[in-house]
């Protein structure tokens, strides 16, 4: 039974992620921290944020979806931070395997909550 938006799978597994980037981001060079570590911090708080702005407005299906649909996309832009971070190594390899399986798995979740959400649940 899904009493709030911390209910919903999405939303836990989105703050997990958060937790996880904000963890990995420690380890980054203090020259990147105004650069991809605040903007990976930022795209991955955004899409639990999103998810739990959403649901408040749950009684507008559209509105809902909306809010999840900038979850997803804010997913994209962590997969393309994560690879910017490999790419300039700063993660290891199996990290970087792990966050992005993560973040498709997710936002996968996300579109299919949105193709099957009725106001009803």
């Amino acid at each position: 039974m899904i009493n709030g938006f911390k209910d919903l799978r999405i939303y836990k597994k989105a703050y997990e992620l958060c937790l996880k980037i904000y963890s990995l981001i420690k380890k980054f060079p203090e020259s990147e921290r105004y650069a991809i570590s605040d903007q990976i911090k930022r795209a991955s708080m955004s899409v639990p944020l999103n998810i739990a702005e959403g649901y408040g407005k749950k009684d507008s299906e559209a509105e809902f979806k909306r809010y999840l649909k900038i979850a997803a996309a804010s997913c994209n832009e962590v997969e393309v931070l994560v690879d910017m971070s490999k790419d300039l190594s700063f993660i290891e390899d199996e990290t970087h395997k792990y966050l992005i399986e993560e973040y498709v798995g997710l936002r996968k979740q996300i579109f299919s909550l949105i193709k099957n959400w009725k106001n009803e649940i």
